[in-house]
């Protein structure tokens, strides 16, 4: 098959790059008054400005040829479609299905999953209301206070991230509480901040093998039973999202309290299904539904419209002509509020396990740049730490700004100073300070030629730097279902742009099978000599260190 680079429309653009590379955007507002309302676009509850990028009407129509010279409407049918387009797993790829509000039939394998999905929806709309409203207690017959979800990578991220996100609509009665990390100090602090007859506890792994979640998960298993003293309370406190039965039975959980996902969903697109359960339970099932139909407004998007005026689309293929043609590295996510302060994190996983890949569908090394470095921060904190690198520095970093206009807890005008510096910001970042514009401020402050000459240079903005603006009415459940969806579909797009496949993670599983292999090494007392050097000599310095 045709790689990227051999394209026409990717030829075209390394054209077009030539000319546009030394296009300064503020000459492109100076010329063109119309220039925000041509770059702009609202869907639903979303809003998006990407009028501050080094584009023409030409470039897109360039970005948008590469798309469908790249096949991307088709490869969005068959997603769509249950086609297994996951192939180096085989396995389908439809967490679209997880949000199917319309309720028309998913086929997978000559089967409608959808009768399978509603159920789960259904046992967990029943189990989070049970003990939201007080009606599953505890061994003791206390109301659950605190819920402990344990799980890693896409069975923590998203349900931690879409808790905090929507923490307004939490009952302040009813905490949530996230454990991933095997390391001790994850569990015990969690363990010491909650009472054992009122804390629910949801283990989140589907083949319930996982190490970390296993190791967490028997650790709060022992805190329990050391109050609980026995064995037969264990059901009321753990409950399970997984598919194999028989260990969630030797666990201990009764198998009437295990949620069901299927392989066909991916772990870092699994906030939609049952690993929501964290989330159903802390912020009321209603509004996990509004959270799916956000979702699903989007996915209707993504899906019919077209590719011009199609959102996930547009932020893929500017990812692309900064990635591919300006040779950027990294991408910021920033998005002002601190409800959304663990988005950045929970994209990560979604963009960089999906599209960190090296090898095409065919089985080649891939010749041009994939997924970039995601990474972020919440303003306004961002602005005192890494921003001065996104003004001053080197390093070219498109960003991608986001803000609600009204915020669930008004004090004075503090989120009109929220908005204010984020404005800011996108503005700075594309208009600059000239050293013309710099000397003319200094004089007019009086200072004199000499003190000009030297402090000057120093206070130039370069400027022309490029981000996107997302923009919401009000930070709801549906809002940010729509947002997580337009990020899952922009990865989704640029996959297929650049042939790879998104929905893998052999790296990953290769970190987990070694870490299998040598935990056992680190605990026994032979000396290891089977791996590198390094990597014996650190098993040997780590052992000779531990306490007796």
């Amino acid at each position: 098959m045709t790689r990227p680079t051999k394209r026409q429309a990717w030829k075209a653009l390394e054209k077009h790059y030539a000319m546009m590379r030394q296009v300064r955007m503020r000459d492109l507002f100076n010329n063109d008054p119309q220039r925000f309302d041509r770059f702009s676009l609202q869907v639903g509850e979303l809003f998006l400005d990407y009028s501050k990028n080094i584009v023409i009407d030409k470039t897109m129509n360039k970005l948008m040829d590469l798309a469908r010279a790249s096949n991307v409407e088709d490869w969005r049918a068959k997603m769509f479609a249950g086609e297994k387009i996951n192939f180096t797993e085989n396995r389908a790829v439809l967490h679209v299905a997880l949000r199917n509000r319309a309720n028309t039939p998913v086929m997978v394998d000559g089967e409608d999953v959808m009768p399978k999905v509603n159920a789960v929806l259904e046992r967990m709309k029943r189990f989070s209301e049970a003990v939201r409203e007080g009606l599953w207690l505890g061994y003791t017959g206390k109301r659950i206070t605190d819920v402990v979800n344990l799980g890693v990578g896409g069975s923590d991220l998203g349900p931690k991230m879409v808790c905090e996100a929507l923490g307004s609509y939490a009952r302040l009665d009813l905490r949530a509480h996230f454990v991933s990390n095997v390391a001790p100090s994850d569990i015990v602090s969690t363990l010491k901040k909650v009472d054992p007859e009122t804390t629910l506890f949801i283990v989140a792994s589907k083949t319930f093998t996982t190490q970390e979640t296993l190791a967490n998960a028997h650790t709060a298993r022992r805190w329990f039973l050391e109050h609980a003293k026995d064995e037969a309370h264990v059901a009321r406190h753990f409950v399970a999202v997984s598919t194999n039965a028989e260990a969630v039975r030797a666990f201990g959980i009764d198998t009437e309290n295990m949620f069901e996902f299927w392989d066909w969903v991916g772990g870092r697109y699994s906030l939609w299904s049952a690993i929501g359960l964290s989330i159903a339970v802390h912020v009321g099932f209603e509004h996990f539904e509004q959270l799916l139909e956000g979702a699903h407004a989007m996915d209707q998007h993504f899906l019919h419209a077209p590719l011009e005026q199609n959102m996930p689309v547009i932020l893929a293929m500017l990812g692309i002509w900064y990635t591919n043609f300006f040779g950027a590295e990294t991408h910021a996510v920033l998005p002002y509020g601190t409800r959304l302060r663990s988005l950045p994190a929970y994209l990560q996983q979604a963009d960089m396990e999906s599209n960190g890949k090296s090898i095409d569908r065919d089985s080649r090394w891939v010749e041009h740049a994939t997924g970039p470095i995601l990474w972020g921060g919440h303003g306004t904190n961002g602005q005192h730490a890494f921003f001065e690198l996104l003004h001053q520095g080197t390093r070219l970093v498109p960003c991608d700004f986001i803000v609600a206009a009204n915020t669930h807890n008004p004090v004075g005008h503090q989120h009109a100073a929220l908005v204010s510096h984020m404005l800011a910001q996108t503005r700075v970042l594309m208009w600059g300070r000239t050293l013309a514009e710099v000397e003319l401020e200094m004089r007019e402050q009086g200072a004199d030629v000499a003190t000009i000459r030297k402090l000057a240079p120093h206070k130039v903005i370069p400027g022309n730097k490029p981000s996107n603006s997302l923009l919401m009415r009000d930070h709801t459940p549906y809002t940010l279902g729509m947002l997580i969806a337009l990020y899952e579909h922009k990865i989704f797009t640029q996959g297929i742009v650049w042939r790879i496949n998104s929905f893998d993670q052999w790296g990953v599983e290769l970190g987990k099978q070694m870490a299998n292999s040598i935990l056992p090494r680190l605990l026994a007392d032979e000396p290891v000599t089977e791996y590198d050097g390094s990597t014996n000599g650190l098993i040997g310095r780590v052992k000779s260190m531990m306490h007796p």
